[in-house]
């Protein structure tokens, strides 16, 4: 499975605590920054595999799931500390699901929005990945 947990470099203040993400710490450069918010917890998003695009998933606030198959084998990540981040490679079906309320996920992709980068049929990925 090509996926990591990246540790988010963190600066400890009695004031509260920040995160940095910087040149470093990833291993590619951002090229477009979103984020999923109010999502109800029955809902599920995600659903797809990128062909070229690499993401780091940040939850900053709350906790959610995230299913990720490779086509052989599936693996469930809890991600629920801010400081805390899950680098997806490419042709990685996901899914995200079980968001506690109030959950933010904080995504940092390597490009820009390209629909024709995206899977979203999960026997086309079965199909490309063959």
């Amino acid at each position: 499975m090509n996926y990591k947990i990246i540790d988010i470099p963190k600066i400890t203040d009695p004031r509260g605590n920040l995160a940095v993400v910087e040149k470093d710490t990833l291993p590619y450069k951002i090229e477009r920054v979103y984020y999923l918010y109010d999502v109800p917890s029955d809902s599920h998003r995600g659903g797809h595999a990128h062909k070229k695009c690499v993401e780091l998933l940040i939850a900053v606030s709350g906790s959610f799931t995230v299913e990720l198959d490779n086509g052989i084998e599936k693996q469930t990540v809890t991600l629920n500390k801010p400081n805390k981040g899950l680098l997806i490679s490419t042709m990685i079906w996901r899914e995200l699901a079980d968001f506690s309320s109030g959950a933010m996920c904080l995504v940092l992709a390597s490009l820009e929005f390209e629909e024709s980068d995206y899977i979203r049929d999960k026997e086309l990925f079965y199909a490309a990945i063959k």
